[in-house]
């Protein structure tokens, strides 16, 4: 005590001159002037010893008139946009940095310590002291950093502390590591950039960071003003007997988006698939709410909208056929694929274009460290990727190329027609990243794939996708982020018929998008969090092409006017926390749709059937002039209420536009199908979506629940009349009709994601009904009634199951359950002018027989040597175990007057299948 009263007495007379002294005005201009030679110019002026360290001055310049001014206001505004402060004692002046001399002892001063302000709870909430704490945590202590000036009067404040993360490494950005004082009554975690923002009381903090698999470090910080602070941790490398890295623990609860999946990329290669390859896209398929048609589809039906109202996009760019090899295979990489998000409900306001979904698929960045790769060899494909360093630490590039060698194998059978046949693709994907610096970046991704098929001898059909995206990211600051996207997507499609009539053609569909989009996200305080921008996207489409092959070809040449549509929103989002337990996703978007010419376009007389002796006027349309415009806006609400740390309730309510159309006469969705634009005849397609769930985890043992229920209706979905012609048809709209819809469902979720056994149990019962009703008698179906839609399954089961039974080895399993679809069945006969027709049932009365498979798996992990060429991965499956005859449709044909039924399968028979798969 006495130590400490002789300390009091010593500051008081060391700062008993600092006050009260006479000071003189004086005038000085400064022009861009380095700070140190602007302090001397004041010592001279003023007739007083300034005394400094020269490293505090360097890289300061001031720009300044004093007019008459005391040398303490000079002084003050010499350093205003610095950390120096100033005392004045005894004629002369001392520089501090960052430091204060107080005139006065805070109010509390001589108040002791109490001995419960020392203690902090660990996380079993057992009372700890301080210095034990640090004991047992493993900590690597970085240097202390102050923030700001100190300034007089400021110890009741508090002040905003952000910055970045980043792996010190790859440059990667650190998601979900959380900050926190060592007392945790401060805390925050990086979101996706790795940035973080956190309020921190004025004076010294300490902070310690966690995150598995990364050092943990402890910064001191003194705050003493809003600022920033950029960190790179180094990866941990103890070894562990096993790790599982959750970047986004908990948050099927505490999310405010209901209907959300995420499909871990890395899991999905224990799961047995058709002919060995592994495919993120049939993986989805397995959970509830998203379906396919049948074995072998192409398309998926997402809580009963159709295969065209899916959005599905590579890197912002739509991919518009995600399949290879008629259904068989998804056209997205699995080894350059980051992570896929697919939005069942609860659709971002930042999405539009489609009613039902969003696929988000984004492929991974390259390593900026070091080269790796990753490959597979299976019996139908072969699959390589590469990572590339470019700029150490600053820029990578991913390649990834995948190809089938199928036509060697079917050229290898006995039998004649397989011979003839061919089935072939490849696709290709290139991505460069550059972190140009901590606040900006840009990324590139070029994709192209290519179909080639010909089940029989006399037509070859091919299709490709090509995508080019291009993102352009910035951080104004640690509230505000920007990106700038610009896009193109093309979808193309041909056949070559040539036969031993005279019918040779070639034919050619053509679809382009063009795209540019503006987001920005904000935070504007604690609990909002704002998200707004706009899009603009240009549709150009050529409906089709036909030219005759060779001087003999009866076929005459035709093409079908070109369709343009700009298609253009805004949106505004807001994610408010409104208390600890609520959080709502509040979002608007405004979306705006324009026919273009050049084009002509029908008029029809109303009540009566559109044919061509209902045309009352032909409009032509000049180069981009308006045919006709739609629009309006889609909301897109949710929200959260947690009953408790590890369950919650969610509900939410989506309206969306689409201006887009597929036609098809297939069941399913067909590489020859063609897409038709909005215009004066045909109206945009627009829904609304009501969804309920509740969500639920076991804690400590990783396991989760959902059960979800949702209500939709549809407006002017697009049907086709019996017998129409879609193809190459100048008056489409005459062989069309539009609907409503409507789909229900419940979907119960149970995933248990870590431990030797591990996997998930989906279930789902939905209906999907259409409604194609007019006062035309020709445009009606079904007498104007609901009926089941072509994919309605009510009944959809499926059981995902994985047991580690060693480090090297696991057997999975994958069950499969589905209520068949619905069929229109023959169901009488009848004469009519001498000639004996079919009576068929109403449209989808029927069903063809349920649908159940059982795959089983071993997988073999390479032994866990460091020092090796590459690690491998094989896998050993067998698809349709129990060799159930599936029926995939079923078609009726008239053979000696007697109506007999076929039923067509994909796999009938157990299909084996080994895969080699490595790493690099």
């Amino acid at each position: 005590m006495q130590n400490r009263f002789f300390a009091i007495i010593m500051f008081l007379l060391a700062t008993a001159g600092l006050f009260g002294q006479t000071e003189q005005n004086f005038t000085v201009s400064f022009n861009n002037t380095p700070l140190k030679e602007a302090v001397l110019k004041v010592e001279t002026l003023s007739n007083k010893k300034i005394y400094f360290d020269e490293s505090w001055l360097k890289g300061h310049f001031v720009t300044k008139t004093f007019e008459n001014e005391s040398l303490r206001d000079v002084l003050n505004g010499l350093f205003s946009n610095t950390n120096i402060n100033f005392v004045l004692k005894d004629g002369n002046v001392f520089l501090l940095n960052n430091t204060y001399v107080y005139s006065e002892l805070p109010s509390d001063y001589f108040n002791e310590a109490k001995p419960d302000e020392k203690v902090i709870e660990d996380n079993n909430n057992a009372p700890i002291f301080q210095e034990e704490y640090a004991e047992r945590q493993t900590v690597q202590t970085r240097k202390m950093i102050t923030i700001g000036k100190q300034r007089p009067n400021a110890a009741n404040k508090t002040y905003i502390l952000s910055g970045v993360f980043k792996n010190s490494k790859t440059g990667e950005p650190l998601q979900n590591l959380s900050i926190s004082t060592i007392d945790r009554t401060k805390y925050t975690v990086t979101d996706s950039e790795g940035r973080f923002s956190i309020r921190l009381p004025y004076g010294l903090n300490k902070l310690e960071t966690n995150l598995l698999g990364f050092e943990k470090i402890r910064q001191d910080v003194i705050m003493y003003g809003d600022g920033t602070i950029n960190i790179e941790l180094r990866e941990n490398t103890e070894s562990l007997e096993e790790v599982v890295v959750k970047s986004k623990k908990d948050a099927n609860v505490r999310d405010a988006v209901v209907g959300v999946t995420n499909i871990d990329i890395e899991s999905i290669k224990t799961i047995p698939l058709v002919l060995g390859e592994r495919d993120i896209l049939k993986v989805a398929t397995t959970l509830p709410g998203i379906k396919t048609t049948g074995e072998g589809s192409s398309g998926f039906n997402v809580r009963g909208g159709r295969a065209d109202q899916n959005l599905i996009l590579l890197d912002d760019a739509v991919l518009y056929n995600p399949s290879h090899f008629l259904g068989f295979f998804s056209a997205v990489n699995p080894f350059t694929t980051g992570s896929l998000e697919i939005y069942k409900a609860s659709i971002p306001a930042e999405y539009g274009g489609r009613l039902s979904s969003v696929f988000d698929i984004e492929t991974k960045s390259g390593d900026m460290e070091k080269f790796k790769g990753e490959g597979s060899v299976g019996p139908i494909t072969a699959n390589l990727a590469v990572e590339v360093p470019v700029v150490k630490e600053k820029a990578s590039l991913i390649v990834g190329f995948r190809a089938t060698y199928s036509d060697w194998i079917l050229r290898s059978l006995d039998e004649e027609e397989l011979k003839n046949s061919e089935a072939s693709f490849y696709d290709g994907i290139v991505k460069y990243k550059h972190n140009i610096d901590n606040n900006n970046s840009i990324q590139g991704t070029f994709y192209y794939s290519k179909d080639r098929f010909s089940i029989t001898s006399d037509s070859i059909f091919d299709y490709n996708n090509r995508l080019i995206s291009l993102k352009y990211g910035h951080s104004f600051n640690e509230k505000s982020r920007a990106e700038l996207i610009l896009v193109n997507s093309q979808y193309k499609y041909g056949i070559n018929y040539e036969a031993d009539a005279n019918e040779d053609f070639d034919f050619g569909y053509e679809l382009n998008e063009y795209q540019a989009k503006l987001n920005f996200n904000y935070k504007l305080s604690d609990k909002h969090k704002l998200s707004y921008g706009l899009s603009s996207k240009l549709y150009s489409i050529d409906p089709g092409n036909i030219e005759p092959i060779g001087t003999n070809s009866d076929v005459q040449a035709k093409t079908i006017d070109r369709e343009k549509g700009l298609e253009s929103a805004v949106y505004l989002a807001d994610l408010f926390e409104v208390t600890d337990k609520l959080l709502l996703d509040l979002g608007l978007r405004y979306s705006f749709y324009s026919a273009l010419g050049p084009a002509t376009q029908n008029v029809y007389e109303e009540g009566v059937p559109k044919n061509e002796s209902s045309i009352i006027e032909v409009k032509e349309y000049g180069n981009n002039e308006s045919i006709k415009t739609y629009g309006g806006p889609e909301y897109r609400i949710s929200g959260r209420y947690l009953l408790g740390n590890d369950f919650s309730v969610k509900a939410g309510f989506n309206r969306t536009i689409q201006y887009l159309h597929l036609l098809s006469t297939n069941t399913t969705q067909s590489p020859t199908d063609i897409w038709k634009l909005s215009d004066l005849n045909i109206a945009p397609q627009r829904a609304n979506q009501y969804s309920l769930g509740f969500f639920k985890n076991l804690s400590g043992k990783d396991v989760e629940f959902s059960i979800e229920g949702y209500y939709k209706t549809m407006d002017d979905l697009l049907d086709y009349k019996i017998g129409a012609q879609l193809v190459l048809n100048n008056d489409l709209e005459t062989e069309l009709l539009q609907g409503e819809g409507k789909a229900y469902g419940v979907e119960f979720l149970v995933k248990k994601n870590s431990g030797r056994f591990n996997g998930y149990l989906g279930y789902s019962y939905s209906r999907s009904l259409v409604k194609l009703d007019s006062q035309i008698r020709q445009e009606r179906v079904n007498n104007g009634e609901f009926f089941s839609a072509n994919y309605d399954k009510p009944h959809d089961f499926s059981v995902v199951a994985n047991y580690k039974l060693t480090k090297r080895f696991s057997f999975s399993g994958n069950f499969t359950y589905q209520t068949g679809r619905p069929i229109t069945y023959p169901i009488g006969r009848y004469v009519i002018a001498g000639e004996e027709q079919v009576l068929y049932s109403d449209r989808n009365q029927f069903r063809i027989p349920d649908y159940y498979r059982l795959d089983l798996g071993v997988n073999i992990e390479g032994n866990h040597k460091l020092n090796k060429l590459a690690h491998s991965f094989i896998n050993i499956s067998v698809y349709n175990v129990l060799g159930r005859n599936n029926p995939y449709s079923v078609f009726f044909v008239n053979e000696e007057g007697q109506i007999k039924a076929y039923q067509t399968s994909i796999f009938s028979v157990p299909v084996p299948t080994i895969t080699y798969n490595f790493k690099f």
